[in-house]
């Protein structure tokens, strides 16, 4: 018999969570609550359950929560998308030490032993513990508008979670319905079922996601959340939006997507507001739904353990600034046209961008080019802070969803429902609206559309953790070296087939010692790293 990883179920089982369900455990005359008279409890006083709704989002953005903080890369949600767009072909960095997504650049993380593979595991399954609590505190008849909203919330961040992690662990919908994915753990799962926990169904897993979807957007209707960190109807639209078109229901996706952008009432970043480096306040009107940082979060206040701190060429007191800069692979650079804003996103080969020229960056632009490893195709997308140039304080918020995404996610829908004019249309005016006024699609058949929309996406969408799960859904090669041209370093320098083994991550082995319902045999094949061309 396998030993049983206590650490591990701490982290799938809802129900050993210190919550304020706590102050309820035991009854005044010493005996032990059950579920039941909780769900009363919360019924009767609905603000009790507050702080666990609120856990829910913290686990997002929480500092050392998954790997402990000696590891600089265990900095929440905006660290697993990181890790994702290291594996992918459009963003590169330096082969340097002090580049923590190294290891996933060279794909050295598809390790059942490696932290990474063990932080792509439990960074959702223990979100998922925490909306699972949740979950079981309310009545599903409950007629409370606070209690409703907090289950849909729930579900909602629940169907989030398993969206993450059947698309990291398995191949995507189409043609893997029957292939394993992961573990189900919902708030009726027991203690002894968790530690005898197969791999379900791509299928199940799937079905599953559009279960809490579709409760939660029932639940959510009509709610007003405090800000743009909690989910409302529209983003659990948004993420519905997102399952039906990995599902191929293309027509359930525009529609979705369409009722994610009319309920936010969020529209595209214009052409203005993107000719300067933004993509850090979640308050523009652009955004959906995003991970709000303030100061006083400790992934802020840790200084370098953070998004800004790996990411935004501004924050130079950060990783950026010795040496671990990200920037865009010269061959998606040099597909971008010279009249699309976008391409001022990034540094071109004399270190130019519009959105730099400024003399208020003259400063910014000292620091940063007396590293070695400053150069072209070094991202300016991401502001900083406050638009402060000079600060300490990386606090720029995370977006999770913005208008712009819903917009491709229409577009493809429409396409690949038939409506290929109307596709067209709204991705051409999207683009000369807002981004190229000399855009033209010229995109004949629904293949060449489709790929014009990913390639939209893919520019658009840069550094946002989008690139992996593109290129898994569209069945798409990680090319990262075109016709001998790559901004990748040397080591770093391969494409990778569609649908190979090693684009899939592992079961971690501290789940498989930990399950005694997924076996050695039922891990993802074990391969080894893509060699240098």
């Amino acid at each position: 018999m396998k030993m049983i990883n206590k650490i591990l179920i701490f982290l799938l089982g809802a129900v050993v969570l210190i919550s304020c369900e706590d102050i309820l455990e035991t009854a005044p005359e010493g005996g032990t609550l059950t579920q039941e008279q909780k769900k009363d409890a919360f019924e009767a006083n609905p603000a009790l359950l507050a702080s666990d709704v609120a856990a829910m989002y913290a686990n997002m953005i929480a500092f050392g929560a998954i790997l402990g903080e000696d590891y600089h890369n265990d900095f929440g949600y905006a660290a697993a998308c990181l890790m994702m767009e290291s594996n992918g072909a459009d963003m590169t960095c330096a082969n340097v030490g002090y580049n923590w997504f190294a290891p996933n650049a060279s794909y050295a993380d598809r390790v059942y032993t490696n932290t990474r593979t063990l932080f792509m595991w439990n960074l959702f399954y223990k979100q998922i513990a925490s909306a699972n609590l949740v979950i079981s505190s309310v009545d599903s008849a409950t007629t409370d508008p606070t209690l409703k909203a907090f289950r849909g919330q729930a579900l909602a961040v629940r169907a989030f979670d398993y969206l993450n992690l059947a698309q990291t662990h398995q191949f995507t919908f189409i043609g893997h319905e029957e292939k394993l994915c992961v573990p189900i753990v919902t708030e009726k799962t027991t203690a002894e079922q968790l530690v005898n926990n197969p791999r379900a169904s791509v299928k199940a897993v799937y079905q599953l996601i559009k279960d809490d979807l579709d409760e939660a957007i029932t639940l959510l209707e009509g709610y007003k959340r405090p800000d743009k960190g909690y989910i409302d109807q529209a983003v659990a639209y948004g993420l519905r939006a997102r399952a039906n078109l990995i599902m191929g229901e293309y027509s359930k996706a525009a529609d979705d997507a369409e009722m994610a952008l009319n309920l936010s009432g969020a529209g595209p970043y214009s052409r203005d507001e993107v000719s300067v480096p933004a993509f850090w306040n979640a308050n523009d009107n652009t955004v959906i739904w995003a991970n709000i940082i303030t100061e006083n979060n400790d992934i802020v206040t840790s200084g370098i353990i953070n998004m800004p701190s790996h990411l935004c060429s501004f924050y130079t007191d950060g990783y950026v600034g010795v040496g671990a800069w990200k920037k865009i692979n010269k061959p998606l650079y040099d597909l971008i046209s010279k009249t699309d804003v976008r391409k001022g996103w990034w540094l071109n080969e004399n270190l130019e961008s519009p959105l730099v020229a400024d003399a208020s960056y003259d400063k910014w632009f000292g620091i940063a080019s007396s590293d070695g490893d400053f150069g072209p195709y070094t991202n300016v997308k991401f502001g900083a802070d406050n638009n402060d140039l000079n600060t300490l304080i990386p606090a720029q918020d995370w977006f999770l969803m913005r208008a712009e995404e819903m917009l491709f996610i229409k577009a493809e829908g429409l396409a690949m429902s038939g409506r290929v004019g109307d596709a067209k249309n709204l991705l051409e005016n999207f683009v000369k609206t807002n981004r190229d006024s000399n855009y033209k699609c010229n995109a004949s058949t629904l293949e060449t559309l489709r790929d014009e929309i990913w390639f939209q996406r893919r520019i658009e969408l840069w550094g946002e953790g989008f690139y992996y799960f593109d290129i898994m859904r569209l069945k798409k090669p990680v090319t990262r070296v075109e016709n001998g041209v790559t901004s990748f370093p040397d080591a770093w320098q391969f494409n990778i087939p569609s649908e190979d083994p090693i684009l899939l991550w592992l079961v971690p082995k501290s789940e498989i010692e930990a399950n005694e319902g997924i076996s050695e045999e039922d891990n993802n094949r074990k391969v080894d790293p893509p060699v240098a061309q």
